[in-house]
């Protein structure tokens, strides 16, 4: 129990050097519902109005066929953007859950048709692995429909396993598929 308590102190007194500090923050956007472009456009702006979050910068947006899920699904807008915050990875996720949701997002099929999904892809150098929020996201490097977005924005972003640029990710995924 003492040790247990111990623990439990580092971990606040780790969490309270850090906490206040600015972090750059990556995360994907993708809508295949509705008026896509619009839904994409509401969930940065939640994001930029939301105190201790500033949208650093924004992809473009790029038009990708669903990859999983059912077969009849629209395509995808998909957009990354770069966020500084200081928010935790934990709060960010409740954050954009609460946006989704707000959104009109149902989750009722996986990865199937939506109105907006919001990933967290890199959250500075944490590594974080728990039923509820994988960091950094786990297929990131399998798919185009991120890593494109992302290189436009952060094309030297390290990986913080792979430990590759997003632009050689970029590359090696598109010279898997020729």
């Amino acid at each position: 129990m003492k040790r247990q308590n111990a623990k439990a102190t580092e971990r606040h007194q780790a969490k309270s050097r850090n906490a206040g500090a600015l972090q750059d923050v990556y995360i994907g956007l993708g809508s295949n519902l509705g008026r896509r472009e619009k839904n994409i456009a509401a969930a940065l702006n939640a994001l930029e109005t939301t105190r201790d979050i500033e949208v650093a910068s924004v992809s473009t947006l790029y038009e990708t066929e669903p990859v999983g899920g059912p077969d009849d699904q629209p395509k995808y807008l998909n957009a990354a953007a770069h966020l500084r915050t200081r928010l935790t990875p934990e709060r960010l996720l409740a954050l954009s859950r609460q946006i989704e949701e707000t959104l009109g997002r149902k989750r009722t099929v996986a990865w199937g048709p939506r109105t907006i999904d919001l990933d967290i892809l890199i959250f500075g150098n944490e590594i974080r692995s728990t039923p509820e929020l994988m960091i950094p996201h786990p297929l990131m490097h399998e798919r185009r429909f991120v890593l494109e977005p992302l290189a436009e924005i952060a094309p030297d972003l390290a990986h913080p396993v792979l430990d590759q640029t997003v632009r050689s990710l970029l590359e090696s995924l598109m010279a898997e598929a020729r």
